[in-house]
């Protein structure tokens, strides 16, 4: 076992099984096993099983849309790791790192549509105070013609990344070393 957390995690070397499968589809499809692979190794079916239900959410809303919502909670959450993977994954989409920089500064005045701007508020609301979630706050989102079932996927994204970001933070997940161009660019805005 590898102590690069902090808990005891099991290494590349020492995986067997499902662990091993899953670690050499990460290598494969990644080209490196993530550290938030690493954070579930002692429960595989776990990383397995939020690997599916995230899937299973993701695939309901365009790719811009499930990364601002996210990138949105992962501000309020204040991880790091998830600001970096996620900003990556815009900066891969064709979002300049200058365009992700104004979103993490004030994406109220980012250049964002209205709709995309209140998915964010929704979903950091989600993140800050979800039991003060009111009608008000989806009947904002209806009238941007957002559909019931949207306004579920939203939902879903934001308190998903909860889920992953507070497991991260609480057990030292520091972000991979493929974010480190990226957060060299935007130190100045991430959290400790």
């Amino acid at each position: 076992m590898e102590k690069i957390m902090f808990i005891q995690t099991v290494s590349e070397s020492e995986a067997e099984d499902k662990l091993r499968e899953i670690y050499e589809g990460d290598r494969k499809s990644m080209g490196y096993v993530p550290n938030h692979a690493k954070v579930f190794s002692l429960r595989p079916e776990v990383l397995e099983a939020w690997r599916a239900f995230q899937g299973s959410i993701r695939k309901n809303l365009r790719l811009r849309r499930h990364e601002l919502v996210t990138l949105a909670a992962a501000m309020a959450l204040k991880c790091r790791y998830c600001i970096l993977a996620h900003g990556t994954i815009f900066t891969k989409n064709g979002i300049s790192v200058d365009q992700l920089r104004l979103i993490l500064t004030n994406f109220k005045d980012a250049g964002l549509d209205n709709t995309e701007v209140a998915m964010m508020e929704f979903a950091q609301k989600i993140i800050r105070k979800a039991n003060e979630i009111t009608q008000t706050d989806v009947d904002t989102l209806r009238a941007l013609n957002l559909e019931d079932v949207e306004i579920l996927d939203i939902t879903l994204t934001a308190t998903m990344r909860s889920f992953a970001s507070k497991t991260f933070d609480a057990l030292g997940a520091e972000p991979d070393a493929v974010y480190d161009e990226l957060e060299h660019e935007l130190t100045d805005l991430l959290p400790e």
